[in-house]
């Protein structure tokens, strides 16, 4: 039963009415679903660059396991509990979120679409969840920072260096962070033949190819490509070591020594940085131990969004084994979803919070800040319906016994 002491519902903890009628603009009003982006963004983006945004690695086994990993468990709703109160207001680090769900980083945003990582941090402002910027974009933090200064993260790819790690996490103390995210996930680079095969490299290389395929996407050449140029110029990988630029046929993208990385570095970030220090890329419980012992804030329980090790395990399936190990450490998810229930889900298996990824960055490409926050707006509103309907008020109150194992019978999950 609800607790009679709960103040009674606020409009403003309920999700913002779905935007699917004549006040969305045009090229949303049919964008029911955070999947509804893909094929537009499809359509938008030339082939090079879809296919190193959409694409997993090898055989892309763990990208399909993502997704699977949901349908193998059934949600168990109870009935006439009363749930005029809901909200998904959610408690991380010390602050209130609007939604248990906050942007994951991905490289390449700015390169589907127009300043798509400003567009990014502006909708994720908006709307009052965290995003995370990638070490791999290709916009400075400092001006990320400066666009949602309460709402932006930095996710950093490092050297097993000193001196390159104390450079770095100055530089993200200094422009305003208070949230450091290590991707450990990435010792060496993936075997991405879709890259290859779809004619993708950083940085891009002119060819008669790649500028068939800009000519073959005039909408994308026009509002994204050239309209950066001659708003900013050239675009260069700019978190990451060395300044690089987009397009080059001749620069080398800096991509030193991460196979050094080890813990003791970890202890050094520790030591020199005095916000949240999330490690992203766990999917061993031992390794969420460690994370614990160093003194990490948090972990996101993450497989690269299928794009490291093939027929690595995905997250929801190891995230119950990780949080019994995790002890009071907050423990976070991405990789995969896609639907309100994916994410009820996650937290019933103990997640904290959890990140989503493509499909925002499709939103950009497709409609920019406006697309995102429709985005937001979708998966909020499903969040809340699904709240309703599995007969829960608030996100502590999704918990294992709302679930069951799909394939099986009742227990499974121990109710």
């Amino acid at each position: 039963m609800p607790n009679a002491t709960q103040q009674p519902f606020s409009s403003a903890d309920r999700a913002t009415p779905q935007i699917t009628s004549a006040n969305a603009p045009p090229a949303l009003r049919m964008m029911l679903a955070l999947e509804d982006f893909e094929a537009p963004a499809r359509s938008y983006i030339p082939r090079p660059i879809y296919g190193y945004v959409s694409g997993g690695v090898e055989s892309n086994v763990t990208l399909g396991w993502n997704r699977s990993a949901f349908e193998d468990i059934a949600l168990v709703p109870r009935m006439l509990v009363g749930v005029s109160q809901r909200s998904q207001k959610t408690e991380l680090f010390g602050r209130s979120y609007d939604s248990p769900f906050g942007i994951a980083p991905m490289g390449g945003t700015s390169l589907a679409g127009y300043e798509g990582d400003l567009a990014l941090a502006r909708a994720a402002k908006a709307n009052n969840i965290p995003m995370i910027l990638s070490g791999a974009s290709l916009t400075p933090l400092e001006k990320v920072r400066a666009a949602s200064p309460h709402n932006s993260w930095f996710q950093a790819y490092l050297p097993g260096e000193e001196q390159a790690i104390t450079e770095l996490v100055e530089r993200v103390a200094k422009a305003g962070y208070d949230t450091l995210v290590l991707t450990v996930d990435i010792p060496v680079g993936s075997n991405r033949e879709n890259n290859v095969r779809n004619g993708y490299n950083a940085p891009l290389r002119p060819s008669l190819r790649l500028a068939l395929q800009c000519l073959a996407h005039p909408r994308w050449l026009l509002g994204t490509a050239l309209r950066t140029y001659f708003t900013t110029g050239m675009p260069h990988f700019e978190n990451m070591g060395k300044r690089t630029p987009l397009v080059s046929s001749t620069a080398v993208r800096e991509r030193a020594n991460r196979d050094h990385l080890n813990w003791e570095h970890v202890a050094l970030m520790r030591r020199l940085w005095k916000g949240k220090l999330i490690i992203k890329g766990i999917l061993a419980r031992e390794d969420a131990v460690i994370a614990r012992e160093y003194g990490a804030d948090g972990i996101i329980v993450s497989n690269h969004g299928g794009r490291q090790l093939d027929t690595a395990t995905s997250p929801l399936r190891v995230l119950p084994g990780i949080v019994a190990a995790s002890g009071d450490m907050t423990v976070m998810m991405d990789s995969g979803f896609r639907r309100g229930t994916d994410v009820l889900k996650a937290l019933a298996l103990g997640a904290k919070f959890v990140f989503v990824g493509r499909p925002m960055l499709y939103a950009a490409a497709v409609a920019g800040e406006t697309g995102v926050s429709h985005a937001v707006r979708l998966l909020r509103d499903e969040i809340d319906r699904d709240m309703a309907m599995l007969g829960t008020n608030t996100i502590s109150e999704v918990t294992r016994a709302c679930l069951m194992d799909a394939r099986g019978f009742d227990g499974a999950f121990g109710r």
